[in-house]
């Protein structure tokens, strides 16, 4: 920090220029990538070194913890600087993103120290969603690894146009000019799909500062660009003001009877009192009346500031609401399709349900269809039933609301989106939108003139479904047996789907797989549905062994109309019972993902009713179910 020192200890006025020229210097924010141990962490703490941003404290602290944990003889291990975890120092590694900032006469920069490991390529996506450059590194020794084609790929999925290939450790191969350019070649011909705008690759050597930030003696062959002088000097596209205006609602500021404004950060685009606006997904125009900010109000907005903005008109406008120039509106779908990483260690599938949240607006949403999951390593567009942590694949989403959004190309703040369990709250994937799909716009609903409760009312009930869960052998079948014969007998309307009965028909062509076993009850819950609708208590009996499509069979029905059924039935006491011989079979190894042996069962933990059938009687027990009916009023 020896250049400010001297700024400050100087005049006030030139204090105050330093400043002013820090303000209007450009900002590039790029990620460092590539395999475990190409030397991303030593190159950021090179660069740091290098542009003197370090105090006298911090160079002391990082002299002693390269004693401690340095991995580079007596040498300063410039990695320590972003590896500031306990365990990334202990085992020499990163873990998670690291953002450092620092600065040169001609830029500032924000950087990304991302993860090498192939089970955190979900932080490198982080990573590389905010960054206008990626320097990929590599090995000169080990030359491209498969997770430097993954990191690569996935910079180029999610828009990075620019990238650098920083052949690092070149002073381990002498320096080698063959090596280097073989290195070279052999990445560009690899990356020549990828559509970058700017490829340029530099022999460095990160630990002994070889063309990083000054020219090598070591290699005077090399005739380009230092690192950081490419890095200065790059043009980045930074065109959002001349896209369209795009600004998501993220609140509706109301401070009093007089003032009714809705705030949130452009996202592109420029926008003026007089311009004409459109509501997306309403498609209610108005015109822009005021940019109130902090501030003061602005003649015009541009993309990246935070602003509120009032209308001439009184509009519908809610949280999550798009607000677009009317004049090149944003698509609204409530089908698209987009690629998506998934990034978490329990697999996706097809009909299961997460929340999709896409800017400020979050509604529920199903991968309906994995068109296929896309090899990193050769790019083979692969068929798949599921998707696992850390892979890629282009899928159909069907959404239970409309959102408005752009291609992702076209506009990453309203082309993104992010999946999240509905049972944890954690993010699962992320996602980047291709295109809408427009299917069946031909078809509406049919207003009826008999509904749900004409139906169930000449029946002299409430419709309900009766979901019966439960391991193999538990006893779910014989309850909901008995239970539906004690309705029939007091003139119920009833009908009974049982697992194994399904599967005969419905359900045929599906198997035991985790995927097969979402969309067994995906079908399932939609022919209960349409049951409920008639007017009748379905009762399900299905092991149904996961919380999130008992969750989605419940949200289909109105509040009231779902009855969880838990047949308690200890492992033990099912296997002992074994009706049908399938835990010997699983055991011997004759059948596969069998639940409660090599498949899980997630149990209920709030279930309406819950029943132990050790040692009870199915009778006594149905008796316990249609008592519980009465009390809530489906049955008299």
């Amino acid at each position: 920090m020896a250049a400010l020192d001297t700024i400050v200890a100087a005049e006030p006025e030139a204090f105050a220029e330093f400043i002013a020229g820090q303000e209007t210097k450009g900002l590039l924010r790029f990620l460092t990538c590539g395999s475990v141990d190409d030397g991303k962490s030593t190159l950021i703490g090179r660069l740091l070194y290098d542009s003197k941003l370090l105090f006298e404290d911090q160079l002391a602290s990082l002299k002693k913890d390269s004693a401690k944990h340095g991995t580079v003889g007596e040498d300063i291990d410039f990695a320590l600087l972003v590896d500031g975890l306990e365990a990334e120092r202990e085992q020499g590694i990163t873990i998670d993103v690291a953002y450092r900032f620092f600065a040169t006469e001609a830029r500032k920069f924000i950087v990304a120290d991302t993860p090498g490991h192939e089970q955190y390529t979900r932080n490198m996506a982080t990573g590389a969603s905010t960054a206008d450059l990626a320097v990929l590194l590599v090995d000169a020794r080990h030359g491209i690894q498969a997770q430097t084609r993954r990191h690569a790929f996935i910079a180029s999925l999610l828009g990075i146009r620019n990238v650098v290939l920083a052949v690092n450790k070149i002073d381990l191969v002498e320096f080698s000019q063959d090596r280097f350019e073989e290195i070279r070649d052999e990445f560009s011909h690899f990356a020549a799909s990828f559509d970058f705008d700017s490829l340029v690759a530099v022999p460095i050597s990160a630990r002994f500062g070889d063309n990083v930030t000054k020219r090598s003696e070591n290699t005077p062959w090399y005739s380009g660009p230092t690192l950081i002088e490419h890095l200065e000097t790059v043009e980045v596209a930074d065109d959002l003001d001349r896209r369209p205006f795009r600004m998501s609602v993220q609140w509706v500021n109301r401070p009093n009877l007089d003032f009714r404004g809705y705030s949130g950060t452009i996202a592109s685009g420029v926008v003026r009192p007089g311009d004409e606006v459109v509501v997306a997904e309403s498609g209610k125009t108005s015109r822009i009346e005021r940019i109130v900010t902090m501030d003061g109000d602005l003649d015009e907005g541009h993309a990246g500031e935070a602003v509120t903005l009032t209308l001439t008109d009184e509009i519908d406008i809610s949280r999550g609401d798009i607000i677009a120039t009317a004049a090149s509106r944003p698509e609204v779908s409530d089908q698209f399709a987009a690629h998506i990483i998934w990034m978490t260690d329990k697999s996706l599938y097809p009909g299961r349900p997460y929340l999709l949240k896409s800017g400020s607006r979050t509604v529920t949403a199903t991968v309906s269809e994995l068109k296929h999951r896309i090899d990193i390593n050769s790019f083979e567009h692969l068929a798949a039933k599921k998707l696992d942590l850390n892979e890629v694949a282009f899928c159909n989403l069907s959404l239970s609301a409309p959102i408005a959004f752009d291609p992702y190309e076209t506009n990453h703040d309203t082309g993104s989106f992010i999946l999240i369990d509905r049972l944890t709250n954690a993010t699962v994937a992320a996602g980047m939108i291709w295109f809408g799909l427009r299917r069946a716009t031909n078809i509406h609903w049919q207003a009826l003139d008999v509904d749900k409760n004409a139906r169930a009312a000449l029946k002299g009930q409430k419709p309900a479904v009766l979901w019966f869960t439960g391991l193999s052998g538990s006893g779910k079948s014989t309850v909901a047996n008995a239970v539906e014969r004690k309705l029939l007998t007091a003139g119920n309307h009833t009908y009974l789907l049982d697992g194994d009965n399904v599967r005969h028909g419905l359900n045929r062509d599906l198997g035991f797989t985790d995927a097969d076993r979402v969309e067994n009850i995906r079908r399932v819950a939609e022919t209960a549905k349409l049951f409920v609708d008639s007017g009748t208590i379905v009762l399900v009996s299905f092991i149904s062994p996961f919380k999130s499509e008992r969750r989605m069979a419940r949200e289909l029905v109105e509040e009231g109309e779902f009855v969880e059924v838990f047949v308690d039935t200890p492992l033990a006491e099912c296997q002992r019972r074994d009706p049908k011989g399938l835990y010997q079979k699983a055991a011997e190894g004759k059948i596969k993902n069998f639940t409660g042996i090599d498949s899980p069962y997630e149990a209920p933990e709030n279930a309406e009713i819950r029943l132990d059938t050790t040692g009870a009687d199915p009778e006594a027990l149905a008796d316990t179910i249609i008592e519980e009916l009465k009390a809530r009023g489906i049955i008299s």
